[in-house]
């Protein structure tokens, strides 16, 4: 096709008329009527006469936010109740918002169980129950329910089981009932457990943070002091193992184990992440720092003594008596071993008693099976009884209790021993009875506080046990040793005996307590009965 010369008009040569010009909409005004028109007001009538017009045009006004209400309408006080699920409820874990990750202000969702922070209108819970239809929300700090996206709380008496299991209370009777009566409780499945003897979960390698837990909370004026007293003041750790405790005794929980996953982090973080879940460590070591810091949470002093209920239960006096040894040569260039003439007496504190085992033969018996030792508990106890003496480093030592003795004793049964190479464990069994051990032979007499010759009893409460496992490693030839814990507990109402392994509740038979390597054991001082004149 040729180019359109420039003097040519393109109707000549498409041979099709121009498309007319578009009119204007506006018409024409005269200055005098735009002005009257600009300075009238507007009409309040004529605009609302417009707002239905333009819905009946078809054009939808823009969604309003759902009413904020303060109580619920009449009639509708249980609205949404019947959508809370029970067996989805899970309040051991830490509360920490499930989007932001905030313990600020957290609420539990009744009917799925997840945490979200805050309930407005811009708050991840609110728009949870837009999306879901999930109405029903509890204040895991306050414990007062309420209904979302509307905002009002709800008070209904079939939510206090809900409350209870938040945050287990119980009256200072029901505590003192704990070591009188046995009861037995029923979980939201129908499964029958005792009060007490419940399952700690172990998350990944915290089987030596149930067995401490398990035993601390069967010691009775510790038990009752973290479920009476009010710790709100006090630090997170603290507020935590009160917490923990009281679930433990829990009579009205809805599932017959609890996961100790709050206190582990909070453990983790002030331990600098010693103490984890994730890894297995010794129960002593472990127990040894969860008493100071605990001692500290509560309040106690680091110099004074007696300050705290940790020092009031477990803490005693120690007394010991050290002489040096010396090495010189006599006249046939022969080594002696000499005494210093001075005795150094000095007092300490403990918390914790450590027994140190015979060594372990070397040798198998003519059956070619190794010989496991057997040794009974006051054998070793020898080790306090002032005459025995203990050689440590260049120095020779013998100890001796003083009165008073503490309430509770704990015995640290030392098995373990390590150097540059190698780490040992020792497999002797230590035979102890289960009641009326007598401390007295190994206390120094003081008729100002006890009468010389009457027997100071002790019976059995927890006995931590280890269990070796042995597994194939691919990163090690040959098979390496695991370590596994598990606490037997005495039930003081039935005087019957459980053995607790994570999730395991068993009964045990008391004649056979003794056959495991038993490695910490808590000991109860007997109440001493006044003999009337």
């Amino acid at each position: 096709m040729a180019k359109r010369l420039a003097d040519d008009s393109p109707e000549e040569i498409s041979g099709f008329p121009s498309p007319a010009l578009k009119k204007p909409k506006t018409g024409s005004f005269d200055r005098e009527s735009l002005e009257q028109f600009i300075s009238k007001p507007a009409v309040a009538q004529n605009v609302e006469e417009l707002e239905p017009e333009s819905h009946e045009n078809g054009e939808l006004a823009a969604a309003s936010a759902p009413a904020r209400q303060a109580a619920p309408a009449d009639g509708y006080d249980d609205l949404y109740l019947d959508t809370i699920d029970r067996f989805l409820l899970d309040f051991d874990f830490e509360k920490l918002c499930s989007v932001t990750l905030s313990n600020i202000n957290v609420y539990a969702c009744l009917v799925c169980g997840k945490y979200y922070q805050g309930r407005g209108p811009k708050s991840h819970a609110y728009f949870h129950a837009l999306e879901l239809g999930h109405h029903v929300y509890i204040n895991l700090g306050t414990k007062k329910v309420y209904v979302l996206p509307e905002g009002y709380e709800v008070k209904s008496a079939s939510l206090d089981d809900i409350k209870f299991v938040v945050n287990p209370c119980l009256a200072k009777n029901e505590v003192t009932k704990l070591d009188r009566e046995g009861k037995q409780a029923r979980d939201l499945g129908g499964k029958i457990y005792i009060p007490g003897f419940v399952g700690l979960n172990n998350i990944k390698s915290n089987d030596y943070f149930n067995v401490i837990m398990h035993s601390l909370a069967h010691i009775s004026p510790l038990r009752n002091y973290f479920m009476l007293e009010d710790l709100s003041s006090k630090s997170q750790l603290a507020q935590r193992f009160s917490i923990l405790i009281r679930k433990i005794w829990n009579p009205r929980a809805f599932k017959s184990h609890v996961s100790p996953h709050e206190l582990l982090q909070e453990i983790s973080l002030r331990s600098a992440k010693r103490y984890t879940l994730m890894k297995q460590e010794d129960p002593v070591e472990f127990l040894s720092w969860f008493l100071n810091n605990i001692h500290l949470a509560v309040g106690g002093s680091k110099t004074k003594p007696g300050t705290s209920i940790i020092h009031k239960v477990f803490q005693g006096n120690l007394q010991i008596e050290s002489q040096q040894i010396t090495a010189k040569a006599d006249a046939g260039d022969r080594l002696r071993f000499e005494e210093a003439g001075d005795v150094k007496i000095s007092v300490n504190r403990f918390l914790i008693l450590t027994l140190d085992l015979p060594p372990a033969p070397l040798f198998q018996d003519e059956l070619d099976q190794n010989i496991i030792p057997h040794v009974p508990l006051v054998n070793i106890l020898s080790k306090y009884d002032g005459r025995t003496a203990a050689e440590h480093q260049s120095h020779r030592r013998r100890y001796r209790l003083l009165h008073p003795l503490p309430h509770h004793l704990f015995f640290h049964i030392k098995r373990f021993s390590s150097n540059k190479f190698v780490s040992e464990r020792n497999p002797t069994i230590v035979t102890f009875p289960l009641r009326s051990l007598d401390m007295s032979p190994y206390v120094q007499p003081d008729p100002k506080v006890h009468t010389i010759g009457e027997p100071i009893w002790y019976d059995l409460v927890a006995n931590v046990v280890h269990e070796a496992v042995r597994s194939k490693d691919e990163a090690v030839e040959g098979e390496t040793e695991g370590r596994v814990w598990k606490v037997q507990l005495r039930d003081k109402a039935k005087d019957e005996w459980f053995s607790v392994q994570d999730l395991w509740v068993e009964k045990a038979r008391k004649e056979t307590l003794f056959l495991g390597e038993s490695y910490l054991q808590v000991w109860e001082r007997r109440k001493e009965v006044r003999k009337s004149a």
